[in-house]
């Protein structure tokens, strides 16, 4: 399993920024994917998640109305538009999948750097 994240970077408050994760290593379409950011000191929390046809999603509500997520199952690629970015914003934003074997897995990618500055 291998999750690329991609689309980090600086940005000043109002700014929008497009993440792009790059999923491989398992049947994609089958499964929930979410973003999640972290930043120094706190715990990693959930922003967004979406659903295997993508016609399900979940925002935390810091990010209601501003962020949008979504996803191309024929490119196994999951997205995070965000618009009206805040200072609070700033995080490093990781793509994640929960995957069933003997248990239940998470998987991660390496995180990109998202940075509001005014």
């Amino acid at each position: 399993v291998q999750l690329v994240e991609s689309g980090g970077g600086s940005v000043q408050p109002g700014g929008s920024l497009k993440l792009s994760c790059a999923a491989s290593g398992f049947t994609f379409s089958r499964n929930v994917l979410s973003w999640y950011r972290q930043v120094p000191g706190k715990e990693r929390e959930l922003v967004a998640a979406i659903g295997g046809t993508g016609s399900i999603t979940t925002y935390a509500d810091s990010v209601k109305g501003r962020f949008a997520i979504s996803r191309d199952n024929a490119k196994n690629m999951v997205y995070l538009q965000m618009n009206s970015l805040k200072s609070e914003d700033t995080a490093v934003y990781f793509c994640q999948v929960r995957l069933a074997a003997d248990r239940m897995y998470d998987y991660w990618g390496q995180g990109t750097q998202v940075t509001v500055f005014s």
